[in-house]
């Protein structure tokens, strides 16, 4: 055991391996959170024209599409969508790994939120709309003005849920030339052909992560009850 602590600390310290895992540490934020805010912006589109279906035989049609969409990002793995945009999509077009990785996962994450986001509008009562309606607002303000924000409020717990999954989904951004934390811990433990020192700190530093994560997703939640109660 000793004997691979100290091909672990060789490699990590001496030759350097700390600043990949530094970096992979990076991207791995910043995909998970960038990817969180495409996934939400894409979501509520999407979900906000589920709710809107049966309205016309427009907004039916692009139902449709979101269906389609959350049904196929729902319903593949992502390391899949990862390859089909790296090597099919994307094989022509200089673009950064990084950027690529976001871009998939943001998708990924968007198929995810379209249905938090829709369960969340349909929990606000429709006295809701009917009350914003009788005041005179159109459909899409009712929407956008009063029930939108009730429903941001009901899904906000999920959504983190959503975000601490989306961060452990990162360990696979490395299958597109992406340094995160998992590559960084793979080329430490590749150099000497040692695994176990190498992955079983990968794990603690995604165990330590998601603790994190999961304490402020409480901490919201517990704030959130005290205004309700207030």
């Amino acid at each position: 055991m000793q004997a691979m602590w100290d091909v672990f600390y060789e490699q990590f310290v001496t030759l350097g391996g700390y600043k990949n895992v530094l970096v992979g540490l990076r991207n791995t934020l910043i995909i998970a959170i960038a990817g969180l805010i495409i996934g939400i912006i894409i979501g509520t589109i999407v979900a906000c024209v589920q709710v809107a279906g049966k309205r016309s035989q427009i907004a039916r049609g692009f139902a449709v599409i979101g269906d389609i969409y959350t049904g196929i990002f729902r319903g593949t793995p992502i390391i899949i969508q990862l390859l089909v945009f790296h090597y099919i999509i994307f094989a022509t077009i200089e673009i950064d790994g990084l950027i690529e990785a976001i871009l998939v996962f943001g998708l990924n994450s968007g198929a995810y939120v379209s249905e938090i986001m829709r369960g969340g509008i349909l929990s606000v009562d429709i006295g809701q709309t009917e009350a914003g309606r009788t005041l005179g607002l159109s459909y899409t303000a009712t929407i956008i003005r009063i029930v939108f924000p009730q429903a941001i409020k009901n899904v906000i717990p999920t959504l983190g849920n959503e975000f601490i999954a989306l961060t452990k989904d990162t360990s696979v951004a490395g299958y597109v030339a992406t340094m995160d934390l998992t590559r960084a811990f793979r080329l430490i433990a590749t150099a000497n052909y040692e695994f176990t020192i190498p992955y079983l700190m990968l794990a603690v530093v995604y165990l330590v992560l998601i603790i994190i994560f999961t304490v402020i997703v409480r901490l919201v939640e517990r704030r959130m009850r005290k205004s309700e109660k207030r």
